[in-house]
């Protein structure tokens, strides 16, 4: 378990303050956590799966550092899109939402993040919702009309902080039927029954909730008055957490103390978004790409820059992660069995990740230490070599990325592989081992012109030529 040295501490940057902060956790010892989880209208793409990802990371980061974290990630099961998606391909709303909720839980298992410590769904909180807007109504931030019930932007003074937005120039999304608004920028936290749609009983009508009040509600349930990151998408922002924040408030909670926005994973400039037909499903990624490389090109970039998707970016996440792995498979060899992940990550690591979760210069940390571990082979130097194994092993255990993990061991084989189907790779393989026989048998001759002939055609057909203790291997060169 890690631990700070002297009085070290984790910064991050709060989207309210606008500014990287020391993270003092409410109560010490704890962090709570609450992320904006799926909207289960359709299966995920990668820019779904990324929030996730990018949080897992923090979540990991916090429990190496000795925290014993609280992590709430929430599903939306019930949306206007829901509902829609519903009415076009003529199944129950609730079919739509449990089938994608499968989906998204499959996309986070297969890229390794950790199960949830709670994951509420919006339709098993009405009763909290109910009490919330009670609570709001009787404090006069909320009202009735037409059997919606409304928030009163205007009766919450700190509205709109967090998106730093003027109130005179607000334009609030609004949806069908929200009839009665008192203000057009007001937002609607329950909407009235229409045909066809769900509806649950309330002291104002039969009807639905409104996205915003879900999360509101259930972070109150889970959490309490006050927690410390609330996070999600830089596209929340405006509306969702800027209405989450009114709600709660003007309910009388203290809220979030932090908040964390992760950026997008776009197509062409654009965010990757269902609606723009243009998102890459986790489903189909897994069996083009091995999960443990998808997670390396997902988690190893800032969690605040955007991500200009590209099979080319793949492929050199591809490349970097296989050097990695490369030297773990190395070591494991000249070690003769397994080599434990050493107790504490090295210190410039460390320093990187507590600098607002810097993975690409704890990323760097990691290939420095492969490097010198390769050095350390090449000098059959075993003592060194087992030590940084051990050392990237415990920095790779913490960004989930350790392909020694009982989650990974043996992934390759059952999963679609990055070039080739399992079938072609064991012809191909096949072929390799009669040169790599004939190769052995020139070197035992010591005819070692014609050995590294072979070696050097080898390599020009894609292929990289390793000699370890148990013979030679290839694997697959950069693409």
């Amino acid at each position: 378990m890690g631990h700070y040295p002297g009085l070290v501490t984790i910064r991050l940057y709060d989207t309210s303050a606008r500014q990287i902060r020391d993270f003092a956790p409410l109560t010490p010892g704890c962090v709570s956590i609450y992320l904006c989880g799926a909207t289960v209208q359709a299966a995920p793409h990668i820019g779904h799966i990324r929030s996730g990802l990018n949080f897992d990371i923090l979540r990991r980061w916090f429990t190496y550092r000795g925290y014993d974290v609280t992590f709430v990630r929430n599903v939306t099961d019930i949306d206007d899109k829901i509902i829609r998606k519903a009415a076009e391909q003529g199944r129950p709303w609730w079919s739509i939402g449990f089938e994608n909720e499968r989906a998204f839980n499959d996309g986070y298992s297969a890229l390794g993040c950790l199960p949830p410590t709670y994951e509420p769904r919006a339709t098993g909180h009405v009763t909290e919702m109910v009490e919330m807007m009670r609570g709001l109504i009787e404090r006069g931030h909320a009202y009735e009309a037409d059997g919606n019930v409304y928030f009163d932007v205007r009766s919450f003074p700190g509205y709109l902080q967090l998106s730093n937005q003027e109130l005179d120039n607000l334009l609030q999304p609004s949806g069908d039927g929200e009839t009665g608004k008192r203000d057009p920028r007001d937002f609607a936290m329950w909407k009235t029954a229409k045909p066809g749609e769900p509806t649950w009983e309330t002291p104002w009508g039969r009807g639905r909730p409104g996205w915003h009040l879900e999360c509101s509600a259930m972070a109150h349930k889970y959490l309490g008055t006050a927690f410390d990151i609330h996070g999600g998408g830089l596209d929340l922002i405006f509306p969702h957490h800027e209405n989450e924040i009114a709600q709660a408030k003007a309910f009388g909670d203290d809220f979030a103390k932090y908040w964390l926005h992760n950026a997008w994973v776009t197509m062409s400039g654009e965010k990757m978004s269902k609606s723009l037909g243009n998102s890459v499903l986790v489903s189909e990624m897994v069996k083009a790409w091995r999960p443990i490389v998808l997670r390396y090109y997902l988690g190893t970039p800032h969690y605040r820059s955007m991500i200009e998707y590209s099979e080319d970016a793949l492929r050199e996440a591809e490349s970097a992660f296989a050097r990695i792995e490369g030297f773990v498979q190395r070591v494991v060899e000249k070690a003769g069995g397994a080599v434990e992940p050493a107790a504490e990550v090295p210190l410039a690591f460390a320093e990187a990740m507590d600098d607002d979760l810097g993975v690409p210069q704890a990323l760097a940390i990691v290939h420095t230490t492969v490097r010198q571990g390769n050095s350390a082979l090449a000098a059959d130097d075993k003592e060194a070599a087992v030590a940084r194994l051990a050392e990237v092993r415990a920095m790779l255990g913490v960004l989930g990325l350790d392909p020694l993990d009982p989650h990974w061991a043996g992934q390759a084989g059952d999963r679609g592989e990055t070039v080739l189907n399992k079938s072609v790779h064991g012809i191909v393989d096949s072929l390799v081992r009669l040169v790599l026989d004939q190769r052995e048998a020139a070197r035992g001759r010591k005819d070692w012109g014609t050995a590294d002939a072979i070696r050097d055609q080898l390599n020009q057909s894609g292929l990289v030529i390793e000699d370890g203790p148990q013979g030679p291997r290839w694997t697959l060169g950069p693409r």
